[in-house]
């Protein structure tokens, strides 16, 4: 249990003790010069025994013990608190080398598969796909609250942009055995498109449909065909999906992107028949000029909720089927307590409508937490989705490149070769990282790159530095088991005093699913670090308690912000 929430604890109990009810939490203080947090629970409990509440709030602190210091009550009753050294430093000491010490873990552990990959097979990646960040910290960040996760990248690997990619090959490569009626499963080993080619084929084929009509219905008939098992272009099919996956997977290493399944909406589709015959059996499902719907609208709806599309009049499965048999899928194979998805805001309607089907359904238990985590989009300076600069989609691979090619020439000329490659590729990993997950998950923000890569400011470069800086200075002053002695001064105070806010950072990120509230706090003790480094000479300092104890506080923020980077999957370097 963090400090806080051991002093909230015996805050209650006092109240308690007074003979009132209540459940106070103790907040950050507003006024700095009246301490460094603040209960602000007189006025509701003035309420209910009829009193004055400064009379309550004065009643509250002649209670209070040691543990507090600089006690007083301002306004109608605000009553501010500081914590008292001998507190500060036996929790800050107890967390040098524990930083679990800050996490407030839950009692009841929960499986949660978390969904958060989603690149699209045969297309290129683009710069939508770079916030898979999201998922990937919010993973780590359940991981370190004690919960159980299980990621799966889900790959878009079915449906109709795979007929219409295949049929393009066809165009180009008639003469392919996959499209020979008599295909037996034997095929060559080298795939006939590389994954460059298939970055043309796909929007090639896209611009095709829209123009022909013939081709549009030969790329659906394709669709259908592949999913209903022909040998041959399921064997085209697979070379497809091996070559893109290979080239998605690379990126997914670059961004530190991990994944325990590599699934698709394909390893979905054995259990679409399953779904629709429990919708069937059930009396959800229901024919609607020759599709097969099923409604999901509710009475209390006040706005517009579109039935679920299973299958479409000619017998082709939908996106909306092949979701709801992903989520069946889930539940037979890992039985989750909760399935979270990680996705553009834009897609809410469709997982709303998917999560009251499998609902209405019974495809998951009663208790199952179905959560979409929506998220923003990536803009430009104009404040429109973030383009190239002719015009077109960013992609992935561009983005990256951008953000490398502005940094690699800050980092010190005397760093050269392997291990300079190395450092431009960390930090170029921490620019896009901590840019990215720094807004509020669902807050659509603007990427620019100058201010991104700046080494000074809310940026992850910034945060990097911070740890690279001292870990040189812990490697020159190695010391054993470093103990926090003293606070000799009002910098070393505010470092301490802020580690006091982090459980409370790290609970609203675990809460939200959003990595904003992490990434404010590595900010905010960087600077708050960099200050003291600043204006103390650590190495050379004479008081030897003194010293000590900036050793052990250099300690303490080293293995914090190291900690704190790891949940946002951001490397560390050694030098810049």
């Amino acid at each position: 249990m963090s400090l806080i929430k051991q002093l909230e604890k015996y805050v209650n109990d006092v109240i308690k003790e007074l003979g009132y009810e209540t459940d106070v939490k103790i907040e950050k203080s507003k006024m700095k010069e009246f301490g460094d947090y603040q209960i602000n629970a007189a006025m509701a409990l003035a309420k209910q025994a009829g009193k004055n509440p400064r009379e309550i709030a004065q009643e509250i602190v002649d209670k209070f013990d040691n543990r507090f210091t600089n006690v007083n009550i301002q306004g109608p009753g605000f009553i501010n608190i500081s914590i008292s050294d001998e507190v500060l430093l036996k929790d800050s000491n107890e967390s040098i080398n524990n930083f679990d010490n800050y996490i407030d873990k839950n009692e009841n552990k929960r499986k949660i598969v978390l969904d958060y990959g989603g690149a699209n097979i045969a297309k290129e990646m683009h710069v939508g796909h770079f916030r898979c960040n999201i998922g990937e910290s919010v993973k780590r960040l359940l991981n370190a609250f004690g919960d159980e996760t299980i990621s799966d990248v889900h790959w878009g690997d079915w449906g109709t942009p795979m007929g219409l990619v295949i049929r393009e090959i066809q165009e180009m490569h008639p003469e392919l055995p996959y499209f020979d009626p008599n295909f037996e499963g034997e095929y060559p080993s080298e795939s006939p498109v590389t994954n460059e080619e298939l970055g043309i084929i796909y929007p090639r084929a896209s611009l095709k449909k829209k123009e022909n009509e013939k081709y549009a219905e030969e790329a659906k008939q394709i669709t259908m065909k592949l999913q209903n098992g022909d040998k041959g272009l399921l064997a085209l099919w697979k070379h497809i999906v091996n070559v893109s996956e290979k080239d998605a997977e690379k990126i997914y290493d670059y961004l530190n992107c991990t994944f325990d399944y590599s699934y698709g909406e394909s390893n979905a589709a054995p259990y679409v028949n399953d779904v629709l015959d429990i919708l069937k059996e059930k009396g959800l499902a229901e024919e609607s000029d020759g599709a097969l719907i099923m409604h999901v609208k509710e009475e209390t709806d006040n706005k517009e909720m579109p039935p679920l599309m299973l299958v479409k009049s000619d017998g082709a499965i939908l996106y909306d089927t092949t979701e709801l048999a992903t989520i069946y899928q889930r539940m037979h194979d890992w039985n989750p307590d909760e399935i979270w998805y990680f996705t553009d805001e834009r897609q809410s309607l469709h997982f709303e409508q998917a999560f009251r089907g499998v609902k209405k359904a019974g495809i998951v238990n009663e208790n199952t937490v179905l959560r979409f985590c929506g998220f923003g989009t990536i803009n430009g300076k104009d404040g429109k989705p973030f383009k190239t600069r002719d015009g077109g989609v960013m992609s992935l691979k561009g983005l990256i490149k951008l953000v490398h090619d502005e940094i690699e020439p800050k980092i010190k000329e005397d760093i050269q070769g392997e291990e300079r490659a190395d450092i431009a590729n960390k930090l170029t990993l921490a620019t896009l990282k901590y840019s990215d997950l720094t807004p509020q998950r669902r807050t659509d923000y603007i990427f620019d790159v100058e201010k991104f890569t700046e080494f000074v400011g809310k940026t992850g470069i910034y945060a990097v530095y911070t740890t690279t800086r001292i870990k040189s200075l812990l490697n020159k002053v190695n010391v054993d088991n470093p103990t926090i002695i003293n606070i000799p001064n009002q910098e070393v105070r505010d470092i301490l005093v802020k580690l006091t806010e982090l459980p409370k950072c790290l609970t609203s990120s675990y809460q939200d699913a959003s990595l904003n509230y992490i990434c404010d706090f590595i900010y905010e003790l960087s600077s708050l670090f960099n200050k003291f480094y600043g204006d103390h000479n650590i190495s050379n300092e004479e008081n030897e308690e003194n010293k000590k104890t900036y050793i052990a506080l250099s300690k303490l923020v080293y293995n914090t912000l190291s900690n704190l980077l790891n949940i946002l999957a951001i490397d560390e370097v050694n030098k810049m």
